[in-house]
């Protein structure tokens, strides 16, 4: 920690000399970035698949081709983003001009998750960058393969008084938290989270925190079967469930249930064949320890633990009360539910915290839904889907999540918006000033009708 304190020291030196403040310079790191990662995609997808079990095409659909649309987005509209918004002012201030400044931060601390080691990295990290911040990048340590691509590649871009990349566990991660940084992003955990605000704390440092929990779905009578079934499937067991995004749990008309389940386990034979660990297709978990958080969740599960396999399970007789359904998932198993009537299902959503992502499969009852629950986000009609675009925010809302960003957004996210109000001296206006005259009230009063 020594050596980390004297880079820390380096960085804020940098920033505080104006280093990142070059708009031009900024972009130009962008596109650099964006050359590395097309020149490495494979030695990133090998890594992917160390770590996950991932295919080369989840690897490039999921994190790799995500992250460079994200720069290609973030860097042909920097200039637009950083540029000054002109705003009017108050009656009382003239004759005056006012704008709205983005200033960086300062010195940035990003967490990533494991699940999308790549992808939920790089993605702040840019956003950081681009906001003319300095950064120390923490990769998740449960995916090593990957972060040690992450730190070769960035050595390539980056000097170390920019961005600065720290390898380490639980232990580096409490350090880090014990110094001074201008704004923290996280992604993972509730408990983590919760950590990372009692650390922010202590220095009154923003937060964001992009968090999980149990993201419900719906299939409404009306909903389209067979669709919907594929669907499902697809959005649940994409990296083996290890989605922050992933369905959790289906609420399903009762009408539909014995269908939509044979339909959801005719697509789990079509996507992954007869025997899923043979599918070159299908993730593993991450680890041992996750393998048994699982089992713990549901023991029936078909398992080989020195593979670090768990298959694709529906348990169409869930409850409420079954212990699957008191925490999130985050794993190849998918409680199914019923019900009858929608306020039935949206009653059941409205008792639990307010999940990252909501689903809705249906016509009939989406207004009813999108009026009376609350989520980070909404998918009508598809899983996972609705986050692969820089056009929209992502985040979360309650126990999923503080803060939103993704491509415009992940440049605000790491900016200060700081007002600047330009005074003439050419004019003063003596109304302000004492003696304050019953004719001077008069004037305030008819100003403020």
């Amino acid at each position: 920690m020594d050596k980390i304190d004297k880079l820390l020291e380096c960085q804020r030196t940098a920033f505080n000399n104006g280093e990142f403040s070059e708009i031009k310079g900024r972009e130009q790191q962008l596109w650099r970035l964006f050359d590395v990662i097309k020149d490495n995609e494979a030695k990133i997808a090998a890594a992917l698949h160390t770590d996950l079990g991932k295919s080369e095409f989840e690897a490039r659909a999921t994190e790799i081709s995500i992250v460079l649309d994200e720069i290609s987005a973030m860097a042909k509209n920097l200039k637009h983003y950083a540029r000054p918004e002109f705003v009017p002012t108050a009656i009382f201030n003239w004759p005056s001009s006012g704008q709205i400044l983005r200033e960086p931060y300062g010195q940035v601390l990003i967490f990533s998750a494991w699940n999308y080691p790549f992808q939920l990295l790089m993605l702040p990290l840019l956003g950081a960058v681009a906001a003319g911040n300095c950064v120390v990048a923490k990769p998740a340590e449960q995916a090593p393969a990957t972060a040690k691509v992450i730190e070769a590649l960035l050595g390539q871009v980056f000097e170390s008084k920019q961005v600065l990349t720290v390898q380490g566990g639980r232990e580096t991660a409490k350090e880090l938290l014990k110094r001074r940084f201008d704004y923290i992003f996280y992604t993972g955990g509730e408990n983590g989270g919760k950590a990372m605000l009692r650390a922010a704390a202590e220095f009154l440092t923003p937060v964001t925190l992009e968090l999980g929990g149990k993201s419900p779905c719906i299939v409404d009578a009306d909903a389209k079967l067979d669709l919907s079934a594929k669907r499902i499937i697809w959005g649940k067991f994409l990296n083996a469930g290890q989605t922050c995004v992933a369905p959790d749990y289906l609420l399903v008309h009762k009408s539909l249930k014995p269908k939509l389940i044979e339909r959801m386990n005719y697509w789990i034979k079509c996507f992954y064949g007869d025997n899923p660990l043979k599918s070159a297709d299908y993730p593993r978990i991450v680890n041992d320890h996750h393998v048994e958080r699982l089992l713990k969740l549901y023991p029936n599960a078909v398992c080989d633990r020195e593979k670090r396999y768990i298959a694709p399970i529906l348990i169409p007789e869930a409850s409420a009360d079954d212990l699957v359904m008191k925490e999130e998932v985050f794993g190849p198993l998918l409680p199914i539910l019923e019900f009858e009537q929608l306020t039935e299902a949206i009653k059941f959503i409205n008792e639990r915290p307010k999940p990252l992502a909501l689903y809705y499969f249906g016509k009939s009852g989406l207004d009813q839904v999108l009026r009376t629950t609350s989520s980070g986000g909404v998918c009508v009609n598809d899983t996972v889907t609705h986050l692969v675009n820089p056009a929209m925010p992502f985040g979360g809302v309650g126990n999923s999540g503080i803060g939103a960003y993704h491509g415009k957004w992940s440049f605000e996210l790491f900016s200060h918006l700081k007002p600047v109000m330009r005074k003439s001296t050419l004019v003063d206006l003596p109304m302000r000033y004492p003696p304050y005259s019953s004719g001077k009230l008069k004037m305030l009063k008819a100003l403020t009708k």
